[in-house]
């Protein structure tokens, strides 16, 4: 009877804890999922996420997304570090130092022959030849060869101060120009100044046009820019770079191999909108021998100006390049009418003479100059600095 009788319990027991376990809702083992709701009314522990179109309670039950740890959320919301420049007045005076460790050379020969104690024939083709071996050109070499020789034979006097000073004036006279060398980024008309970069490849163009912005921001001016150069995915990500750190945005194309005209016509289009101060549009390098590129870029001026006016064209060359960089500029001045060279790499070459070349040449000044790989390596040109650093004065 009593064995009877443990069967019995035994299988109560067992029924008891069947139905338990089957009545327990599924996904409720073990520990609830963390951040989870609870319901206070049936105490499921299950946490419900409702489909659109489905009513409450009938979603999947699903986990909630991971949240990021802190220190990574923190790294996200940062916003980048936008940099302050320092304005562009005096920059080039700042600089001089590495302008005169490359010229001082040319300049240190000629005031050598200049004050020597003869100064015949053969002397004077001596100074012809380093004029003119420091890229200043031979018409303009023999210029100032000739105005030398008429100075010293009326003045009568080789001191070294006054051979410094009259070879300062010479120098001066061949370096100044009646064109201003002022940098049209004005608003005008209600719209933003329109700067169009072009060169060769290699001459430094994109990074050029990121320290110019860099520059017009230091000088209290709003900038957008335009990465019109869809060949290189890498050159339009290296203008959002510049552009990030001071704060100008960049307009450019997802695409590789996009139309340069119709991306320069869009970051125009949205610097009109946004009403910034100028848009600094960056091309494609391309070589000047190339006549479908160079009509190419001639394109993209006409577009450009479809919407408003291009206030100037800058023409980036290579100061080391020499007597090949005019060629390069003869053919660009006929394309899109160039208003200011960028002479870059300046402090890197002791034929600063480009510099005479170069404006004789394209009837156009020289506007700004690259006297370093800094940021803020970009200065406006002043011909007394320049002139100053060849003759170490």
């Amino acid at each position: 009877m009593a064995y009877i009788i443990l069967i019995i319990v035994l299988a109560v027991l067992i029924v008891a804890i069947g139905g338990t376990l089957l009545l327990r809702p599924r996904g409720t083992r073990g520990a609830p999922r963390r951040g989870a709701d609870f319901d206070s009314g049936g105490g499921t522990g299950t946490t419900t996420e409702s489909r659109p179109g489905t009513a409450a309670g009938e979603g999947t039950i699903t986990a909630p997304p991971p949240q990021p740890s802190a220190p990574a959320a923190e790294r996200s919301a940062e916003a980048p570090a936008v940099e302050v420049p320092p304005p562009s007045a005096g920059r080039m005076v700042r600089l001089r130092a590495r302008l005169a460790r490359s010229q001082s050379g040319f300049g240190a020969v000629l005031l050598g022959l200049l004050s020597s104690g003869r100064l015949d024939d053969e002397t004077w083709d001596e100074i012809e030849e380093v004029l003119i071996t420091a890229d200043v050109g031979v018409t303009p070499a023999r210029q100032i060869v000739s105005d030398l020789k008429t100075r010293v034979k009326v003045e009568g006097t080789r001191t070294p101060d006054d051979v410094k000073a009259m070879l300062r004036t010479e120098l001066l006279s061949q370096v100044e120009t009646e064109a201003s060398r002022a940098l049209r980024t004005r608003r005008h008309e209600g719209r933003p100044a329109v700067v169009l970069v072009v060169g060769v490849n290699g001459t430094g163009k994109t990074t050029t046009c990121g320290k110019l912005a860099r520059s017009l921001v230091g000088d209290g001016e709003t900038v957008l820019l335009g990465a019109a150069d869809t060949f290189r995915a890498a050159a339009a990500d290296q203008l959002q770079t510049w552009g990030n750190r001071v704060g100008a945005e960049t307009v450019r194309s997802d695409r590789e191999g996009a139309d340069p005209a119709s991306v320069a016509f869009e970051a125009v289009s949205k610097g009109i909108e946004a009403e910034v101060d100028v848009v600094l549009i960056d091309t494609a390098g391309r070589l000047h021998t190339k006549t479908g590129l160079m009509d190419e870029l001639g394109k993209v001026k006409r577009v450009i100006e479809k919407r408003t006016s291009v206030d100037e064209v800058l023409l980036v060359l290579d100061a080391t390049t020499g007597q090949n960089g005019l060629r390069q500029a003869r053919v660009f001045a006929e394309v899109v009418d160039v208003s200011g060279i960028v002479l870059t790499k300046l402090d890197g070459t002791a034929k600063g003479g480009i510099v005479i070349a170069v404006q004789r040449e394209l009837g156009v000044p020289v506007k700004l100059v690259g006297l370093g790989e800094g940021p803020d390596d970009l200065a406006p040109f002043d011909p007394d600095t320049f002139v100053d650093a060849i003759l170490g004065g």
